[in-house]
């Protein structure tokens, strides 16, 4: 296996401003190492990665991270900031940053060398000597774990718990014992992170700790015997504890796992009191378990104050996983009308009616594998909702509701209630304490059949009516903007399109027009048209904004510009988000105006799209496609001619303190705090 880092991953004065700017810095190692293949697909995995939770750490420490499709090779870059970069830590900024990189099916030996320097950046002398590294090869060694020649057992000593762990005996008949679990949503670096600080933590204290690591590539149940013998319990995660009711009946501390790494030894204190008080926490098979009695900030605060969150991610996991039968079904129905014309939507069933030689009978059938893949969108966005809430048990309910809320007429708008009630259901009932008899078929028969009937309840005779009269409404709203409305609303979806390119507001806006798509009115696929358009933007302005004014960026950006072209063209919007991490003063809102021109004048045009995706690549299905393709023009030039004034005008402006150094450099980039 190749070295999981060299000197050329190496960089001692990394002047990056932003952790955006820092991880593409390192990433640029990593690509001219040909350790990752795609610059812009792995920094938008990274970015995905820091959004769920800062991977800032005390003690001037920031370790970017993920698995991704876009690396070849389990790789780590090193970069030390003199200036410190903001990574999300309570104690400031960081001046260590490792960006590490795992390929998206590393196996068991890439993770142990990646956990192992996650275990060693909790030991003080380790950073320090990063800190004092003047060559970039030495540190390179150190960061693989490669110790002088001269000290040939300083690793081993380092490491072995034995000669603590004897003390910690020595020092009454029998320690405290605690088994801990910690995770985080990656795997790679916080869960062992915190394995290694709660341990060493016990060892100072006198108490033995057993850690759990549940990362993501899969874990080692600790021993029955271990988890039976202990006093107390630790959970330090982020995702669920994987089989937790194998930890009931024990005192428990239930915490996010940055508890876990930077205040270990109160979580140590605070098990030993719960068990000298003899508090045993009711632990059941999914979330819903944790203990509420202390009230612990790092758990339940973060509950509660970014329910928000949460809320978006379980409306996000439904949307992902019914974009694909939208996709398919959308273009199958859209190239069935241009095969055949809008009558194939009237044609007869072709499993009773179909000629191999006539087109219109193709373009029936088309037609008819399309609607039966659209016939699935309200049920899977309900059931994939439900199951981004509680998991496999929710499934069943939530497509049940899903179903029922197109049987009522609630459309689009039902499923998603349908799929928020069906979570909360399981969720609700996954809470109540149960007999251990009846555990092994709560998840396959009790859970379905009574959240799918109190659902089913639910969708039919509460709320089903009301969403049904609320979709309505909307379509009505929508069929009926004219005039000034519908630009109002072209507006508002071009800046939501392009504010973060990819974002949450993006995935709204998005979301809400393949929702519309569901159920096909003129208004629901002038708005589809509207978003794509705006969607599309945004490359199509940073490619040609890098062809007419080159030496307004770099070398990278310029070739970030040649494949812009392709995502553009492609309504691939994450196609500028290089430029914008780069610059985001002057790239965001000059490409939210060119988005709004262009949502504004697509739907003053009457432009319309029965296609989810495909950008250039459908325009024969769009209605009024020359005013469509003007519409992208226009928004485009605008975005481009306000970055280039944007750019020229900072290039222009004096600069004392350090005009020299930017005019050899040519780097027109400036952080978020310029």
């Amino acid at each position: 296996m190749s070295e999981l880092i060299t000197a050329e991953l190496v960089d001692l004065d990394l002047s990056a401003a932003t952790k955006d700017a820092a991880a593409r810095s390192l990433a640029e190692r990593m690509v001219a190492a040909h350790r990752v293949t795609d610059l812009d697909g792995f920094l938008a995995d990274v970015a995905a990665r820091e959004a769920q939770m800062p991977t800032g750490l005390d003690g001037g420490i920031g370790i970017p991270h993920c698995r991704s499709e876009h690396v070849n090779a389990p790789t780590l870059a090193f970069g030390r900031s003199a200036a410190g970069i903001d990574f999300g830590a309570a104690d400031g900024p960081a001046d260590l940053v490792f960006l590490i990189a795992a390929p998206a099916g590393a196996d068991d030996d890439h993770l142990t060398i990646l956990s192992g320097l996650a275990r060693r950046l909790m030991d003080p002398e380790f950073t320090a000597a990063l800190r004092a590294g003047t060559d970039p090869a030495a540190v390179a060694a150190l960061i693989r774990g490669e110790e002088p020649a001269e000290e040939p057992a300083a690793e081993e000593e380092g490491t072995a718990p034995e000669p603590e762990a004897e003390t910690a005996e020595a020092a009454g008949s029998v320690p405290f014992r605690i088994v801990a679990v910690t995770s985080c949503p990656t795997g790679i670096a916080h869960t062992y992170m915190a394995a290694e600080s709660l341990a060493a933590a016990g060892r100072a204290e006198g108490v033995e700790v057993t850690v759990e690591t549940q990362g993501s590539g899969g874990f080692k149940k600790l021993d029955p015997a271990v988890i039976a013998a202990a006093d107390a319990v630790i959970w330090a995660h982020d995702v669920e504890v994987r089989e937790r009711t194998r930890f009931r009946g024990k005192p428990l501390v239930d915490v996010g796992v940055k508890a876990g790494i930077n205040r270990p030894a109160e979580l140590i204190a605070e098990a030993r009191r719960k068990a000298e008080r003899g508090e045993i926490a009711a632990v059941s098979e999914a979330d819903g378990g944790k203990d509420s009695g202390d009230g612990d900030a790092d758990r339940s605060g973060a509950d509660h104050a970014h329910f928000g969150v949460r809320l978006r991610t379980y409306l996000m996991s439904g949307v992902s996983y019914m974009v694909p039968f939208v996709a398919a079904g959308g273009l199958l129905i859209a190239l069935s009308f241009a095969i055949g014309g809008y009558e194939t939507a009237s044609a007869k069933s072709v499993a009773d009616h179909f000629v191999w030689g006539e087109a219109d009978s193709w373009a029936a059938l088309l037609n008819q594998i399309g609607s039966a893949a659209f016939a699935f969108l309200v049920p899977v966005l309900a059931g994939y909702i439900a199951y981004g809430m509680a998991d496999r048990p929710a499934l069943v309910p939530g497509f049940v509701g899903g179903s029922i809320a197109l049987t009522v007429n609630a459309g689009f708008l039902g499923g998603l209630v349908a799929g928020l009630l069906a979570g909360a259901v399981v969720m609700a009932i996954q809470r109540v304490p149960v007999h251990a008899t009846l555990r092994g078929i709560m998840p396959v028969l009790v859970i379905p059949l009574i959240a799918s009937a109190v659902v089913g309840f639910l969708m039919f005779i509460v709320v089903g009516k009301p969403i049904a009269s609320l979709q309505n409404a909307l379509t009505d709203w929508l069929n009926g903007l004219s005039g000034s409305n519908a630009v109002i609303l072209g507006v508002v979806l071009g800046l939501m399109m392009c504010f973060d390119m990819g974002g949450p507001l993006n995935k709204v806006a998005y979301a809400f027009a393949v929702g519309g798509l569901a159920d096909p009115t003129d208004g629901s696929l002038k708005v589809m048209a509207a978003v794509m358009a705006a969607g599309m933007v945004p490359p199509l302005a940073m490619a040609l904004a890098t062809t007419v004014r080159k030496k307004l960026f770099t070398k990278t950006e310029r070739e970030n510009g040649r494949a812009a072209w392709v995502l553009g063209a492609s309504f691939i919007t994450e196609g500028a988000i290089p430029f914008a991490a780069a610059d985001p003063l002057r790239v965001i809102p000059s490409v939210m105006a060119g988005g709004a021109v262009t949502g504004a004048l697509s739907m003053a045009f009457g432009a319309t799209l029965r296609a989810p995706h495909g950008g250039v690549f459908v325009v024969p299905l769009i209605g009024e496609p020359f005013l469509y393709l003007l519409a992208i023009a226009a928004g485009t030039l605008v975005a481009t001619a306000l970055v280039v004034l944007l750019k020229g005008a900072r290039r222009a402006a004096p600069d004392p303190a350090g005009a020299a150094g930017a005019s050899g450099s040519g780097d027109s980039r400036v952080p978020v705090a310029a």
